[in-house]
């Protein structure tokens, strides 16, 4: 089974649906897990924020979402964003598939393996390197503007950045700016599930260098851009999900060996 995580603007990916209330040890999900199906691949779409977006960033379950995804049956996971840019080549519009994050939240319930039993998960390359060639392929096939790398800094948000703190994030290099991806990321790589993000770029960062007169994110704004997008952000989820083959050629599935402390 192949789930997807609908960020701010997709609370719904397919009409014929059936729809799963489930349980977890961490608590209820965002809603209901609507199952269905894409070119005779089951699919399972949880909206991350709630079906009618009343979960922030931070008050988000993140383990309940993850551990119900696995608790279907899904071993992949594709998990759009909205996501703001921190360099002028990066533009409203594009989609960046990230390749790396930067973690500046605080205080998220961010691992399963809070004793007795240890666990120290490698995130080097945190994101599924299958997941992310195939869509690239199927984002450069529909003629979508793709970056196919990025390091997204990670923010505890509600708030949106300061000046002074997007021209620090840019100064690093990074790319994308966005408030969900971590412990997102992380905790499907303590399930083993293969894990890539879609970051919709939907406005500059209030500090882009180079940029004086970038006026600042507003919700408006964002919510503009995502609307005038959503077609394609779903139409390369429908894409890419049957390019997706049934075997893992990659390391997710095995990514918690030798992670445990004392075996």
């Amino acid at each position: 089974m192949i789930g997807v995580i609908g960020g701010s603007g997709l609370y719904r990916l397919l009409d014929d649906v059936r729809r799963e209330h489930l349980k977890t040890p961490y608590g209820e999900p965002s809603g209901d897990v609507a199952i269905g199906s894409i070119a005779d691949q089951e699919v399972a779409f949880l909206p991350r924020h709630g079906v009618k977006h009343t979960l922030p960033p931070a008050q988000i379950n993140y383990r309940a979402n993850l551990w119900a995804l696995k608790q279907l049956g899904v071993t992949r996971v594709i998990a759009p964003s909205a996501a703001g840019s921190l360099q002028a080549h990066v533009k409203p519009g594009d989609f960046v598939v990230c390749d790396q994050f930067v973690d500046r939240t605080r205080g998220r319930a961010d691992t399963y393996y809070t004793g007795p039993r240890v666990a120290h998960a490698s995130a080097a390359d945190p994101y599924c390197p299958q997941l992310r060639e195939l869509a690239l392929e199927a984002g450069n096939n529909a003629g979508v503007t793709m970056h196919e790398t990025g390091t997204v800094v990670v923010i505890e948000g509600p708030r949106f950045s300061t000046r002074a703190e997007s021209r620090w994030f840019a100064a690093q290099g990074w790319q994308v700016v966005n408030m969900t991806q971590y412990p997102e990321v992380v905790l499907a790589r303590e399930l083993e599930l293969c894990y890539a993000n879609l970051s919709l770029i939907t406005d500059y960062d209030a500090g882009l260098q180079g940029e004086p007169n970038v006026p600042a994110v507003t919700v408006a704004e964002v919510e503009r851009v995502f609307a005038a997008n959503i077609t394609r952000v779903r139409q390369l989820i429908l894409d890419l999900i049957p390019r997706i083959p049934n075997e893992r050629s990659c390391p997710c599935g095995t990514a918690m060996q030798g992670a445990f402390i004392g075996g």
